[in-house]
């Protein structure tokens, strides 16, 4: 047996085996993810804002991303992209949200957005805090 560098071939066997056993133990409510993912632009076609989120197995959204171009923060673009992505989420029978960020980027936001911290990394990266965060839809 030797340790090797994993191939795309490996990387899609390796992540449907653990696919199939999360799927057999807490049977998925849908087998694809859904991609979420919208963004606010300009009359120019310019993207000023924009949110990635994906909605997995059992209906849990994961906000991967939320950015908002320096020029246009505080303008209530990411609460506006928040409660979309949320809104569009709880549609799809989504029940549970859950994101990270950094000390260095918008805790306070989310909070005021109605998500708890459930986990902290402590410098990570070095004299920053990574929040885990989480809020029920």
């Amino acid at each position: 047996m030797n340790i090797e560098p994993s191939g795309t071939r490996e990387v899609d066997i390796i992540n449907d085996k653990i696919d199939d056993y999360n799927n057999s133990q807490v049977p998925f409510l849908h087998k694809e993810s859904i991609k979420l993912n919208f963004c606010i632009k300009d009359k120019d076609d310019n993207v000023l804002a924009g949110i990635n989120a994906i909605l997995y197995g059992w209906k849990i959204l994961y906000v991967e991303v939320l950015f908002i171009d320096e020029k246009h923060r505080l303008k209530g673009l990411g609460s506006k992209l928040l409660r979309h992505v949320e809104c569009e989420a709880a549609k799809l029978g989504g029940r549970l949200v859950h994101l990270d960020t950094f000390s260095f980027q918008a805790m306070d936001f989310y909070l005021k957005h109605g998500y708890e911290v459930f986990g902290i990394l402590d410098d990570c990266p070095e004299a920053h805090k990574r929040y885990y965060m989480k809020k029920i839809l």
